[in-house]
C-alpha cells in the first residue's frame, strides 16, 4: 500500500459516514459492515409508540417524565438535568454561555469539542492531561476517553471542577461511554459547582438515530443551558423510548455483559491478525498498526468500515461486530492474503 494513500477526508471526521464510504469504495450502503462507531450493535428493542405521540409537541408533562427517568438512571436531581437532541447539541450550545473563554481540551479526543469552542471565538488550547486551572477557565475532557479509553481519577476531576468554579469557570466531562464502565462514572456528583457532565443515550442503548442526550450541571448553570437550547429539545417518540429503556434494568445488565463478551472476542480476532489493541472501552477498541491507512483501505474494499485518524496515522478504531455473521466476515477479511 502506498504511503501516500489518503482516505476520503469525510471519513476522518466521524464514524458512521456510510454514504462517503459507499462513494469512496463503490459499495452500496446496505452492503457495509459498519465498525467505525462506538455504538452498541444490538440496540434496545423499540415497542409500539402511541400514534398521538407523533402528532403533537412534547409538553411539560412528557419532559418532566423524561427528567424523572434520567434522574433515576443517573442518580441525579431533576434540577440538574438538561435534555437535548443528542450531546452534539449541548456541545454546540455550551460555548454560547461564555465570553472570551480560555479553553483547554484534553486530547487526543472527540474533535467536535475544540471545533465548537473555536467556532464561537474562544481561545482553545489542546493539552495532553488535566491542567492547572490557572491556564484556563474552561476545561474539557472525555471520560472514558474516545478513542483510547483513558480514565481520569474522580478525585482529580472534582478537585479541578472546584478550582474552576472559584473563578467562574467549569470543567466539562463528556461521559458518552460511561454506561459501559459504571465504576468510572462521575454522574453521581452532578450538581456540584463547576462540573458539567454530558451523557449520550444513543451509544449504549444502540439508538444513535434517536438523537438524545443530556447535560447535568449545578441548578443555575442547568437553567442557563436549558434556555440556550430552547423549547421542545427532544421529540415525543424519543421521550417514550428513553423512558422505557432507562428503567429496563434487566436489559441494561444483559447488554453490559454481552458487550464485554464481544469486546473480549474482538480482542482475540485482532490479536490473531497481528493487530495490537492499545486501548478502548467495551464499545470500541483502539488499534495501532504501522500500515493503518493500508488496513483501512483493504477493509474498505471488502465493505468493512473502521475509523481512521488524520492526526494519528498509525491508529484505527474498531467498534463491535453485532452477531456471528459479522464476526465471521471480519475474521475472513483479516485472514490470509487480506491480513493488514
Amino acid at each position: 500500500m502506498s504511503q501516500d494513500f489518503q482516505p476520503d477526508p469525510r471519513l476522518y471526521l466521524h464514524g458512521g459516514n456510510l454514504s462517503a464510504a459507499s462513494e469512496r469504495f463503490g459499495i452500496p450502503v446496505e452492503d457495509w459492515l459498519d465498525l467505525s462507531t462506538g455504538i452498541n450493535p444490538n440496540p434496545y428493542p423499540i415497542e409500539e409508540i402511541p400514534s398521538a405521540v407523533w402528532a403533537r409537541l412534547p409538553d411539560e408533562g412528557m419532559m418532566g417524565r423524561l427528567r424523572e427517568a434520567a434522574g433515576d438512571y443517573y442518580g441525579a436531581g431533576l434540577e440538574t438535568i438538561v435534555p437535548a437532541a443528542g450531546t452534539q447539541a449541548v456541545i454546540q450550545a455550551l460555548p454560547r454561555l461564555f465570553t472570551s473563554a480560555r479553553v483547554a481540551v484534553v486530547g487526543p479526543t472527540y474533535s467536535e469539542h475544540a471545533r465548537a469552542w473555536r467556532a464561537s471565538g474562544h481561545d482553545v488550547t489542546d493539552v495532553s492531561g488535566l491542567v492547572d486551572a490557572s491556564m484556563a477557565n474552561v476545561v474539557v475532557c472525555v471520560n472514558p476517553n474516545n478513542p483510547d479509553g483513558r480514565l481520569f481519577p474522580t478525585e482529580d476531576l472534582l478537585s479541578l471542577a472546584a478550582d474552576l468554579a472559584r473563578k467562574g469557570g467549569v470543567l466539562i466531562v463528556d461521559c458518552a461511554f460511561a454506561d459501559v464502565m459504571p465504576d468510572a462514572d462521575i454522574t453521581r456528583h452532578a450538581g456540584v459547582p463547576g462540573l458539567v457532565i454530558l451523557r449520550s443515550f444513543g451509544k449504549f442503548f444502540g439508538l444513535a438515530g434517536l438523537r438524545l442526550g443530556f447535560a447535568l450541571a449545578e441548578e443555575g448553570f442547568a437553567a442557563r443551558l436549558n434556555a440556550a437550547i430552547g423549547p421542545w429539545p427532544v421529540s415525543g417518540p424519543a421521550i417514550i423510548i428513553a423512558e422505557r429503556a432507562m428503567r429496563d434494568t434487566a436489559w441494561m445488565n444483559g447488554a453490559r455483559k454481552a458487550l464485554t463478551r464481544a469486546a473480549t472476542r474482538l480482542d482475540g480476532v485482532l490479536a490473531d491478525a497481528g493487530l495490537a489493541v492499545i486501548g478502548g472501552t467495551p464499545l470500541f477498541r483502539l488499534i495501532e498498526h504501522d500500515d493503518a491507512k493500508g488496513a483501512f483501505e483493504r477493509l474498505g474494499r471488502q465493505g468493512i468500515l473502521v475509523r481512521a485518524f488524520e492526526a494519528r496515522p498509525s491508529w484505527l478504531r474498531m467498534g463491535l461486530p453485532g452477531d456471528e455473521t459479522s464476526f465471521e466476515r471480519l475474521t475472513a477479511a483479516l485472514d490470509g492474503e487480506n491480513r493488514p
